[in-house]
């Protein structure tokens, strides 16, 4: 099974998400995560995710008889490059698209579900703005914020971190006609 395969499971996302920051989670810890989800699925996706090498077993001990499992999530094999992305058909895109947006859902049903949720104060933002860009433009949108975000996604937590979920999400909703720009 391939990277973008693996990670087109909302399930699966949400387990990779988890991980991220250089966390090492046993897999009763990210049921806990995710308790939207049965125990039974969780175990099955992170086996699968462990089989296929996005997940590996950073330490084991025994625990009341049975072998406990704390994983890490192998970064460098997360990554969907841009030539598997290129070759996306138009359903595939739609696919990938709707694993997202329900990973989004999901995640965000689950912040508003717990005791302490205060998106006030937690600065929960969901803005969505129609730009003007010419293709120059996207660009150096695009290496701007990845100049931003890149180095972030090297943070662990610590005791004054929250987990953010950040998804930008780029694609034109009208084409530039010849006479409007002229």
């Amino acid at each position: 099974m391939d990277t973008l395969e693996l990670l087109a499971h909302p399930v699966r996302l949400r387990i990779v998400h988890a991980m991220r920051g250089g966390r090492e989670l046993t897999t009763a810890q990210l049921c806990a995560r995710i308790p939207d989800s049965s125990k039974a699925m969780i175990y099955r996706h992170v086996d699968l995710l462990a089989a296929n090498g996005i997940l590996e077993v950073a330490d084991e001990r025994r625990v009341r008889g049975a072998v406990e499992r704390r994983y890490r999530l192998r970064l460098d094999r997360v990554v969907v490059d841009a030539e598997a992305a290129a070759a996306l058909s138009a359903d595939d895109h739609r696919r990938v698209f709707a694993t997202s947006m329900a990973v989004l859902v999901a995640e965000f049903n689950a912040y508003l579900d717990r005791d302490n949720a205060e998106p006030a104060a937690d600065l929960v933002g969901y803005r969505q703005h129609a730009v003007w860009l010419n293709r120059d433009e996207l660009e150096k949108m695009i290496i701007e914020l990845r100049r931003v975000i890149l180095p972030l996604l090297a943070n662990e937590p610590t005791p004054d971190r929250a987990q953010y979920l950040l998804s930008p999400v780029f694609f034109p909703i009208e084409q530039a006609s010849a006479a409007e720009t002229e």
